[in-house]
């Protein structure tokens, strides 16, 4: 039974989706002005983790994650996000390009980026810029039922008619009132009140015609407007990082249930920050490493993707270099934990051994079923593979138990989504080189076995002779 916690209960809940056996989901994406950093991926490994496990236990999952190229203003963190420059026409004043120019740029950076790391592709990445009818359609609609209202070519929405405001993140009206830094706005009732629509200056890059002035949508109705053009009114599973859950999230739940009158989505999964000394890594901050940086560190995505893995989502997760290096050497060990495997199975070995997978499969679910706890899922296989290291040592895992955990490791791996270096596919004439070598040492004839060898190395492998026979891998 999966449980997940719910941002908007604040408590753990039994998932069930909307209908059987479909799961609605969407994520928040990356606003397409700059290199997406490494921060940023740990939200989107949230998502695939969430969608990867929910089809390893049955569901169909349909994925949405927006691409935001327009509408999100540098003043985000400030109240309710209505301030500021553009952070799309910034980048493209910068940069001296195009707003369109920079948004297909960084948005083909971050699809690229989240290949290398294994993250399943969205089933749709729909743009901002390419919705434009579809939100303006629901700000007619709001202000047509009273929770919205123009005034000099700006729209707002009026917080104070959505009785429900402030319950996710629990900035209600009151705290707002109290405490909050409120941007003022010479159009707005409310200074807690935020933009649907925005009149745009003469000479702004990116506008639209609307029936209230010519301009371009605020940043929080992009997201009710895709979401609800690819998934429906109300979504199963809504995910982001925990900066989006004020103001954004809160205020896409408040136009979207005032325009449907239904309610939007049934859980909110949002992951804390990365920390980098002590600090939210943020491109605002400039305290922030991109997957380039990990790389020309020596270090492979697959060793990033495993130190997200071995810390829970809703933990603040601290990163460093030398967190980096013991997820390469885990990494190391996985990979080695597979080839090993990989030979055993292969030869025809009878010997007897006990190897109960059935219990790590329910251990694995178990922690998994727990609001997606990978690192305690993750020490379910360590713990695993020093059992069946001890049985490589003295050559005592028989061919059957061996493709018994191969199988384990290929389901379990659909959901931790590791890409090991030896599980490429080995070519025909490398194998064929392997077994003249083999043939080689079996007649004791080791000088040609060691020109074999090196005739394999000088093809990109490497050879380790072990007790369950040799293993070839793909040279580092």
């Amino acid at each position: 039974m999966l449980s997940l916690y719910n941002t908007f209960s604040k408590s753990k809940e039994e998932f069930k989706s909307l209908n059987p056996g479909k799961v609605g989901m969407y994520t928040c994406g990356p606003t397409v002005y700059g290199k997406v950093h490494i921060g940023n991926f740990r939200a989107y490994m949230l998502s695939d983790i969430t969608r990867r496990y929910l089809e390893y236990v049955g569901y169909e999952v349909r994925l949405i994650k927006n691409i935001t190229d327009v509408g999100h203003l540098t003043d985000d963190d400030v109240a309710q996000g209505d301030s500021g420059e553009d952070k799309m026409l910034k980048a493209a004043l910068k940069e001296k390009k195009s707003p369109e120019e920079i948004a297909r740029f960084y948005e083909e950076y971050f699809k690229l980026a989240e290949k290398e790391l294994n993250i399943i592709p969205a089933h749709f990445f729909p743009r901002a810029t390419a919705h434009v009818p579809q939100m303006i359609k629901i700000v007619e609609g709001l202000i047509e039922k009273g929770f919205a209202y123009e005034k000099n070519g700006n729209v707002f929405f009026d917080v104070t008619k959505f009785e429900d405001y402030g319950k996710l993140s629990g900035n209600t009206l009151e705290n707002l009132k109290v405490g909050a830094r409120l941007e003022e706005h010479p159009d707005k009732k409310n200074p807690w009140d935020f933009a649907l629509w925005l009149k745009a200056p003469e000479n702004h890059l990116m506008k639209w015609p609307s029936p209230w002035s010519v301009g371009y949508p605020g940043w929080h109705i992009e997201c009710s407007a895709m979401s609800t053009e690819y998934l429906g009114n109300t979504l199963d599973i809504h995910t982001g990082g925990e900066d989006n859950i004020f103001p954004h999230h809160e205020a896409e739940i408040a136009q979207t249930e005032c325009y449907t009158g239904k309610q939007y989505a049934r859980f909110w999964l949002h992951n804390r920050h990365l920390l980098i000394g002590g600090k939210k890594m943020s491109k605002s901050k400039g305290n922030l490493f991109t997957l380039e940086d990990v790389l020309e560190k020596g270090f492979s995505a697959m060793d990033l993707r495993l130190l997200f893995l071995s810390s829970h989502y809703r933990s603040q997760m601290e990163f460093s270099f030398e967190a980096l290096e013991q997820a390469h050497k885990n990494i190391q060990k996985i990979n080695d934990f597979v080839l090993n495997l990989e030979a055993a199975a292969a030869r025809d070995l009878v010997s007897p051994s006990t190897i109960d997978t059935k219990s790590v499969q329910e251990k694995f679910e178990a922690a998994m079923d727990d609001d997606l706890n990978t690192p305690l899922a993750l020490s379910v296989f360590y713990e695993f593979i020093s059992q069946c290291n001890k049985l490589f040592a003295t050559n005592h895992l028989d061919s059957k138990s061996a493709h018994d955990i191969l199988a384990l490791w290929k389901k379990t791996n659909s959901v931790f989504g590791l890409v090991l270096s030896g599980q490429a596919e080995i070519p025909e004439e490398i194998k064929e080189l392997m077994k003249k070598r083999e043939q080689a040492r079996h007649n004791k004839d080791f000088s040609t076995s060691d020109e074999i060898r090196a005739l394999i190395e000088k093809h990109g492998f490497i050879i380790e002779d072990t007790a369950n026979g040799p293993i070839v891998k793909i040279a580092d």
